[in-house]
């Protein structure tokens, strides 16, 4: 089973399809949206454990030229 996330993010004014362009291509992502409100682009990401999703947020995700902020929200089964 693997753990699931929604990371949203806050990019740079005008940067949000840009950011959801770069984080669509990376492995592990398996949504990336511009969206209005609070956050500018919200990402739906897996990966086999919670310290690999940790990774990829804070390897992959994080450094995307544009991103001023992240919030990540992992999905529970209740």
């Amino acid at each position: 089973m693997t753990v699931q996330a929604y990371i949203l993010v806050q990019t740079s004014v005008g940067k949000a399809a840009e950011v959801a362009a770069a984080i669509r291509e990376l492995p592990g992502v398996t949504l990336a949206e511009d969206v209005t409100g609070p956050y500018d682009v919200i990402v739906r990401a897996e990966a086999p454990t919670v310290d690999d999703l940790g990774a990829l947020v804070v390897a992959k995700v994080q450094v995307v030229d544009g991103i001023t902020r992240t919030v990540t929200c992992p999905v529970v089964n209740i």
